[in-house]
């Protein structure tokens, strides 16, 4: 075959072509277990952090099972779904069901001193992407306990910063409710001190300077995803 030709160009070509999809199929296939784990070790860091349990992506399994007792989905009258696996929703695709339809995931912790703490996931759009998160909340079904919140492309150094410890952790012991009304947690514009300057430190926290859109998103996202647990909260008060 002259391999000058345009047949052995196009030959070449197509057995290339073939040979490369079936290579990163194939790779794509034996990596597939590996990004499963990595992706459901991340969450239960994620829910474990929310809680203030540290561990890692070795140790996730280990220590999630220790300290998270119980893992259970409730519909929307606040009633416990039976014989559907908390950890497998979609909380994404969930939310895009009618309010009525939906079944979403709870999780119990009982820590080293005995408490029990109820942890919401979470997950809404900020400015460029996703964000979501998760809200542990104390036995009152009120107080904030402590909350992990992520994102897929924030702005970095901006809105990015809603992971950064220093704008997670203020949301310890605030409250969600207000007078009986589910308010959730307010964000307010203005930087470091804005919540005290506007006389909101039990329900508010500051905004992130330069990251205003993305830090109303999240509190919009809160509020919205509490919502959906409203009954489930207020008929489990302690």
């Amino acid at each position: 075959m002259d391999t000058n030709g345009n047949l052995y160009t196009f030959i070449y070509s197509t057995v290339m072509v073939i040979v490369v999809a079936t290579a990163l199929s194939f790779t794509a296939l034996k990596l597939q277990p590996l990004q499963e784990m990595n992706v459901k070790n991340e969450k239960m860091q994620n829910i474990l952090t929310s809680v203030r349990v540290e561990s890692t992506a070795e140790t996730a399994n280990d220590v999630f099972a220790k300290y998270i007792t119980k893992s259970f989905v409730v519909n929307s009258k606040g009633e416990e779904v039976q014989g559907v696996a908390a950890f497998d929703i979609n909380l994404k695709q969930m939310y895009k069901k009618d309010a009525g339809e939906r079944e979403l995931p709870l999780y119990e912790a009982t820590l080293a001193d005995g408490t029990k703490k109820i942890i919401i996931p979470l997950t809404g759009k900020g400015l460029w992407g996703p964000i979501w998160g998760y809200v542990a909340l104390e036995s009152d079904m009120n107080t904030v306990f402590g909350a992990v919140f992520d994102h897929k492309g924030e702005t970095p150094g901006l809105g990015a910063d809603i992971n950064a410890s220093w704008f997670e952790e203020p949301f310890t012991g605030k409250t969600i409710y207000e007078d009986g009304k589910l308010i959730g947690i307010r964000v307010h514009k203005g930087g470091k001190g804005a919540a005290i300057a506007a006389g909101d430190t039990e329900h508010g926290v500051d905004a992130i300077s330069g990251g205003t859109i993305t830090s109303k998103a999240l509190e919009a996202m809160v509020l919205d995803c509490l919502s959906n647990y409203k009954i489930y909260l207020e008929n489990n008060k302690k």
